[in-house]
């Protein structure tokens, strides 16, 4: 893809800076990323993907740089997303706020994350998503009119009397049904990346702009920060905790999926899928935490009960996808184990201990 320009808003946080690495070993001319870090880590604090050279951009806000065996070139721009957006839109004043090239790609990840403690503790300040995701769709449709985008919505989205505890139903993408009953999503997080799949869906009837939409699920990563469950539970169990804790009774349960192969996902659908219907990514199986603290303690080489906190939160008792879809129109499925994931994000548990990083 020679000449190419790719965007990834919100390219700081967990998902973005590995979809950057995953887009980088690509042929584009540049790629850029947007963030205000108010969630994300500054490209210097990276532990993942590794950043190898940064350079002076062209105001304090904006930084250039390589990753570690890559020669594409990366434009940061530190600043709110929404405020760009809304500049170009000729709202606000666009004085002092970078301008825009056109993109060829646009993947659209900005939002407020934070795990399970965000989403039920401070569910307004999560609405604010249905502010990106419209001020998004509408300088897309009306400014920059990339050629592809890909917008991240979530297994939130699906309806939650179909997650009950114990519940074996495996989530398929018709589930979500724009023309019936839609159900009700997880709380605020889950109506605002139903309402962002929705206006996807306006963007290509309407504006005829080509996106793509990924639902993932439970994604993990050795580097993700240990507010999430999965590197919380690797950080407990590389310190060799007895008894180790989970949130909640650990019988609710997750499809477990790693952040490379989610990435890879998250590219394929943003080139292979036009019409804004959504795409799973998952493994299609369903692991309890109790399981995945019991199987990490063993990967890990000693004895250990696993016990539940139940004055923490938990969200939906079983949430996992039927990957069919997924793997037919991508013609692709997951390629990392959940094995290989613990062993993997246990050594680099084992690397946070080592600098000091205590597990809660």
């Amino acid at each position: 893809m020679p000449q190419k320009k790719a965007l990834i808003t919100g390219g700081c946080g967990f998902v973005g800076r590995h979809l950057l690495a995953r887009l980088a070993r690509d042929d584009f001319e540049q790629i850029w990323i947007i963030d205000n870090l108010s969630t994300g880590k500054d490209p210097g604090t990276w532990e993942k993907p590794v950043v190898q050279r940064h350079g002076p951009g062209p105001n304090p806000d904006t930084g250039n740089f390589h990753l570690e065996g890559s020669d594409t070139p990366i434009h940061f721009i530190k600043a709110d997303f929404l405020a760009i957006a809304l500049a170009e839109l000729g709202m606000t004043p666009s004085i002092g706020v970078p301008k825009l090239p056109p993109f060829d790609e646009i993947y659209h990840l900005a939002s407020v994350v934070g795990g399970r403690q965000v989403i039920d503790n401070d569910p307004l300040a999560v609405g604010i998503d249905l502010g990106i995701d419209s001020t998004f769709f509408l300088w897309a449709a009306k400014v920059n009119r990339p050629e592809r985008i890909l917008y991240a919505s979530s297994s939130a989205a699906y309806p939650i009397s179909l997650q009950e505890m114990g519940s074996k139903i495996a989530l398929r993408e018709e589930m979500i049904d724009f023309a019936g009953n839609l159900g009700k999503p997880d709380y605020t997080y889950g109506w605002s990346k139903l309402t962002g799949e929705y206006l996807g869906r306006i963007a290509v009837d309407k504006y005829k702009l080509k996106v793509g939409v990924v639902r993932p699920f439970s994604g993990y990563g050795e580097d993700q920060e240990p507010v999430y469950p999965f590197p919380a539970i690797a950080l407990r169990v590389a310190a060799r905790q007895a008894p180790v804790r989970v949130w909640g009774s650990g019988l609710q349960g997750r499809d477990f999926v790693h952040i490379d192969d989610a990435c890879e996902a998250c590219v394929r659908t943003c080139r292979l899928v036009s019409d804004a219907s959504g795409v799973n990514i998952g493994s299609g199986k369903l692991t309890t935490f109790i399981e995945l603290a019991r199987r990490m303690v063993e990967i890990e080489g000693y004895a250990a009960d696993v016990v539940g906190q139940k004055d923490m939160p938990v969200g939906v008792g079983a949430r996992f996808c039927d990957p069919t879809h997924m793997k037919k129109v991508l013609n692709w499925e997951p390629t990392i184990s959940l094995d290989d994931g613990i062993a993997r994000a246990l050594a680099f548990a084992k690397r946070r201990l080592a600098m000091g990083i205590k597990p809660e």
